[in-house]
């Protein structure tokens, strides 16, 4: 039986046992905000190599998303979220038992990074397994908002833990909630992909579907062009143009209902008969694919800049003027926290609301492109946010702790809202590639975050030593710059809402970026 088919309150539990996980597994990438300077003197490295720490946990989940999505593909998501979970354990007690061997460390952080991967990668596309188009705006920015946004809560208990028992416990935690949620994945999410015949993906086809004569009759008065935001016979709303599915192969008949014992095997079968390297390659050329690349650089430019400031909040915030402690430090994100909260019920309200208005304003018929309503709220307060946060936490002596901090939920109630307008967007445009869609967000996002580690606190001294005014004239410089950068980025979502249709249309017909990777695979003949 399709997952879509199932009763609202299992598809509900499942998603939210997906989010719970999420949010368990996310805590691992800013768990070592809150005690940087202590962790730095305790393993004996400079700043900079605490900072990598995150870095290279970012790029195990890049790296391990594209070794994970074809496997998805292929047979399911099932199995790869339960590895996911096991490795998340694991990694957490080896983090807090190796020490301070740092080199240990840092692989245990790399191995988190690869638990992460999954629920990165594939929660928002287990989204649209599961729910029709007007039920997904809410529980995409639940997904969102779990996957991104609640980790931001995770340094303001991390300085606390980390103070009263040690940094080696906020590692356990994490372990112990991550093993209560084993069973839980085991026994209760059981594979949401499924394969059905081609004629019924009409959320993956829309409007681009060819009916034969008798198929038309059927219709009657309800034909394509009369599309609307309410249910079809099929059970699907009609969306105009999206890429045909490669991986929805037809079948004789319906599935028969799976029974307990076969929804808790790791694996159900083959969800698309193509082979593993031509899946893994395909998301390299789609980041040349106007649609993927919007959406990769409204979603991860953004959270890459929140990881620049959580290096920036670390500097300042620990030494002169104001010289906090783990515990201080760590209740500073919690204006980001209140941020992701805000920014999933700003969300929650207008997602679908705009999409539903913006359809009848379009005479009943959707299009993708009206979920790039959500860009609106990100470059007003994401942008907001970043000149803010510059300017203000360049003089923390003047401006104290509270404006950095509400500038800094600002950035992220902006974050949030691109990262739903871009997951909706890859859903209802491209469903056909969602998977290697979001493979292309997860692997920018870590790589360019990665970066931003990599280099931040040079840059800043950089900025700082060219304006002739220190660190807090280099830490204004450098957020001027990086906000214009966002605004520039928010910009590129008129030529994409004038022009997506017609993106849309050409590379349903023209799919040149999966031939050429398949190409390059069927020459690989030793795979």
């Amino acid at each position: 039986m399709r997952s879509q088919n199932w009763s609202l309150r299992r598809r509900d539990t499942i998603l939210l046992l997906l989010s719970l996980l999420s949010v368990i597994a996310s805590t691992l990438s800013p768990i070592l905000a809150a005690n940087t300077i202590s962790l730095a003197i305790y393993f004996g490295r400079d700043l900079t190599d605490m900072a990598l720490l995150t870095g290279y946990h970012l790029l195990g989940v890049g790296v391990a998303g594209f070794l994970f999505v074809p496997s998805a593909r292929i047979w399911g998501k099932r199995h790869v979220y339960l590895l996911g979970n096991v490795l998340v354990v694991v990694s957490c007690v080896w983090g807090g038992a190796i020490g301070n061997h740092y080199g240990g460390f840092l692989w245990a952080r790399v191995f988190q990074g690869v638990g992460l991967a999954p629920f990165e990668a594939l929660v928002n596309a287990s989204v649209g397994d599961m729910y029709h188009v007007h039920e997904r705006g809410v529980r995409m920015a639940l997904s969102n908002f779990c996957v991104f946004g609640g980790a931001f809560l995770t340094p303001v208990l991390v300085g606390v833990i980390a103070d009263r028992i040690g940094y080696q416990w906020t590692f356990y935690f994490v372990a112990i909630f991550a093993g209560v949620m084993l069973p839980l994945m085991i026994l209760f999410v059981p594979e949401t992909a499924f394969r059905r015949e081609e004629k019924f993906d009409i959320d993956t086809m829309g409007n681009l579907l060819v009916l034969d004569g008798e198929e038309m009759k059927m219709l009657g008065n309800k034909g394509p062009n009369t599309t609307s935001l309410e249910h079809d016979a099929a059970g699907d709303m009609v969306e105009k143009g999206a890429e045909n599915s490669p991986d929805q192969q037809s079948t004789d008949g319906p599935p028969r209902k799976a029974t307990f014992l076969e929804s808790i095997k790791p694996f159900n079968g083959r969800k698309t008969d193509e082979r593993y390297l031509h899946l893994l390659l395909r998301p390299f050329s789609l980041f040349l694919h106007p649609g993927i690349l919007w959406a990769c650089l409204i979603q991860g430019t953004l959270i890459g800049f929140t990881v620049l400031i959580g290096v920036v909040l670390a500097a300042i915030m620990l030494g002169p003027p104001l010289w906090f402690g783990e515990v201080e430090t760590g209740y500073m994100y919690t204006g980001a926290f209140i941020g992701a909260l805000l920014g999933f019920a700003l969300t929650g309200l207008i997602s679908d609301w705009s999409a539903n208005l913006l359809t009848r304003l379009n005479n009943g018929v959707y299009e993708p492109e009206f979920r790039m309503v959500l860009v609106i709220p990100q470059l007003i307060l994401g942008c907001a946010g970043i000149y803010g946060f510059g300017w203000t936490s360049a003089d923390a002596g003047k401006y104290g702790w509270f404006w950095p901090d509400f500038f800094f939920a600002l950035v992220v109630m902006g974050m949030v809202c691109g990262a739903v307008a871009s997951a909706l967007y890859i859903v209802d445009a491209h469903r056909g590639m969602s998977i290697e869609g979001f493979t292309c967000l997860l692997v920018f996002k870590n790589i360019f975050s990665f970066a931003l580690t990599f280099k931040g606190f040079d840059w800043i001294v950089d900025a700082g030593r060219r304006s002739g005014r220190g660190g807090g004239g280099g830490i204004k410089d450098l957020f001027v710059i990086v906000g214009s950068v966002q605004v520039a980025i928010c910009a590129l979502t008129i030529p994409m809402y004038i022009f997506g249709k017609k993106n849309r249309s050409f590379f349903h017909r023209y799919n040149i970026f999966f031939a050429i990777t398949d190409w390059v695979a069927d020459k690989l003949t030793f795979w």
